[in-house]
């Protein structure tokens, strides 16, 4: 159990960092001269995929995409369902469950 738990922890941490990073990069973009942006559904999908706290973090840190109530509510989600994971592989591990 101890191999799945990083495995995961493996997979939600480079996910996490691919997504901050294209929350940058779409921040300067955004602010650039109008050339190609990464898109929403790509951005979404970053965190919806294991990339939540990277996401909420770039999107927080960049101030990017705050004033879109979706973006929050699929963040949100997808940081809580992330986290639960996690904690239920630790405890799983720990043999509680």
């Amino acid at each position: 159990m101890k191999t799945l738990l990083i495995v995961y922890a493996c997979i939600v941490g480079a996910a996490s960092l691919i997504a901050f990073f294209a929350y940058g990069a779409d921040k300067l973009l955004a602010k650039g001269d109008g050339g190609r942006r990464i898109s929403e559904r790509t951005l979404l999908a970053l965190a919806v995929y294991g990339g939540a706290l990277g996401a909420f973090l770039g999107r927080v840190l960049f101030r990017h995409k705050t004033r879109k109530d979706y973006f929050t509510l699929v963040i949100t989600f997808a940081l809580l369902l992330q986290a639960g994971v996690l904690v239920l592989l630790i405890k799983k591990g720990a043999g509680e469950l």
